[in-house]
């Protein structure tokens, strides 16, 4: 399990250039005019987690499969696009199937790059994106509430549940804020996410800037980062054009580009873990002589339910996992070592996975 990212913004901010970077192809075409990107481009990555690579080692694992990231480039969005607009429906169909949602706004001046309202504004940008998202969701809304009334005069306990907390969304949405700040019951939260709320979905805000600014941002992106910090949603800083460079060089050749740059890290990376930030995700491994693998899960997750995340099987029939801590098992330089020093535990069903553990399920088939 990874998760889907789309990739949004007004047209001419970066999208297909940065997607193109980002999953190291063509696949999306980049180029200076409206609507260049027609279909979405679905792109998987690689997670990058350099523990994955020190666990192989000590184990002396054949293969290494990271976990992955799926990157969604959506088509470029235009005030009115939920009614329609450039294309609109395309993009909010599209939109409606991922787990989080990047914005990307245009940080960089360049006068050889038109933008669609002819100025550079992000933060603007942004409340385009929102306001479009957000009226698209009242529409949907509208319509839902209309055909849901009658089994809700039945008596239906499920169409009650749902008719509540669509009132309770379109409220939030009413006031022009996203369906996202509504506080939502741990046991509504089934339902509520089968409302598919477009402005449900977290937000990361990606400020693309100048290759020159890459590693200090500049005013326009830290509007960008005022305004996040406002709305407690994440916000990267990135250049389309250094990621686009990267992708073209092997491992040795970018950690020197990136250096020259004064950057630690591709923005690649800082992408992904703000991601993971956002929809509280982490990671566990499975290590032996054939492979190490991670898996990614949500915070919280208990080890049937990470187990499943393997195969079903493991979730049904499952006994116990083996548990070593990631630094138990680099300090004790691999299983045996971790179990020899009293570090290994088996823990039940009720144990919450922490990031890290590298883990090994006993199951009834």
């Amino acid at each position: 399990m990874g998760f889907r990212m789309g990739i949004v913004g007004l047209p001419n901010v970066g999208k297909s250039t940065l997607f193109n970077a980002l999953t190291k192809t063509a696949a999306a075409q980049a180029a200076n005019f409206p609507f260049c990107t027609i279909e979405p481009n679905v792109g998987d990555v690689a997670v990058p987690d350099p523990r994955l690579d020190t666990l192989a080692e000590i184990a002396g694992s054949k293969q290494i499969i990271p976990t992955r990231m799926t990157f969604v480039d959506i088509a470029g969005l235009v005030k009115g696009a939920s009614k329609g607009e450039g294309l609109g429906n395309q993009f909010l169909a599209n939109i409606r199937e991922t787990d989080a949602i990047a914005h990307v706004l245009r940080c960089f001046e360049d006068d050889d790059v038109t933008h669609v309202d002819g100025r550079v504004d992000p933060v603007s940008d942004a409340e385009t994106i929102e306001t479009e998202l957000i009226i698209a969701d009242m529409e949907s809304l509208e319509k839902r509430l209309q055909n849901i009334v009658r089994k809700v005069r039945g008596g239906d306990k499920e169409a009650v549940q749902q008719e509540r907390l669509m009132k309770d969304a379109m409220a939030m949405l009413e006031q022009g804020k996203p369906a996202r700040l509504v506080e939502v019951d741990a046991e509504d939260m089934k339902q509520w996410r089968m409302l598919q709320l477009l402005t449900s979905k977290p937000v990361l805000y990606v400020c693309n800037v100048d290759e020159s600014e890459a590693a200090t941002g500049n005013a326009l992106s830290q509007k960008v980062a005022e305004m996040a910090a406002a709305q407690g949603n994440s916000h990267v800083v990135i250049s389309a054009k250094i990621e686009e460079e990267i992708s073209q060089l092997d491992a040795e050749e970018a950690e020197m580009f990136l250096s020259e740059l004064g950057l630690e890290e591709a923005g690649l990376d800082r992408l992904i873990r703000a991601g993971y930030e956002l929809l509280h995700l982490e990671t566990y491994f499975t290590v032996g002589p054939k492979e190490a693998r991670a898996w990614t899960i949500k915070q919280g997750t208990a080890a049937p339910q990470a187990a499943g995340v393997i195969h079903g099987d493991f979730e049904r029939g499952f006994i116990r996992a083996e548990t070593i801590a990631y630094d138990d098992y680099i300090a004790n330089k691999g299983e045996q070592g971790a179990k020899e020093a009293g570090k290994m535990r088996a823990e039940g069903k009720t144990y919450v996975v922490k990031d890290g553990d590298v883990l090994h399920f006993l199951f009834n088939t």
